[in-house]
């Protein structure tokens, strides 16, 4: 079970670049499928958010181990996608994200340097 993500997230689309914006999108969930089906993640899942005023329009969950999220951090290829579609949505954000088992680890720390700190 996967203990920790990536939260993708991102904005509105940069007027006039929204054709590839449709384009980029769905390139980006063909390579989070091939990432899934390498076993470089677990499984990730794709949120589009109705409109409501903020800054967040979808995310992406990509679920997997600490090792596996590291090293997708570290990777080309994905660094390359990021930076491409940071150059058509508005406030994209690559977020690393505590899931299942992870939880309870960083609640273990975060508790445990509140005794300390007391």
């Amino acid at each position: 079970m996967a203990d920790a993500g990536l939260f993708i997230g991102w904005g509105q689309v940069v007027r006039g670049r929204e054709q590839r914006a449709v384009e980029v999108f769905n390139e980006s969930v063909e390579y989070w499928g091939a990432l899934q089906a390498d076993g470089k993640i677990e499984d990730f899942e794709v949120v589009l958010l109705t409109p409501h005023g903020g800054d967040l329009a979808g995310f992406a969950l990509l679920r997997g181990s600490a090792e596996q999220m590291g090293a997708l951090r570290a990777d080309e290829e994905f660094e390359r996608r990021v930076t491409r579609a940071d150059l058509i949505v508005e406030n994209q954000g690559v977020v690393d994200a505590a899931l299942g088992e992870g939880i309870g680890r960083g609640m273990g720390i975060y508790q445990s340097e509140i005794g300390e700190l007391g």
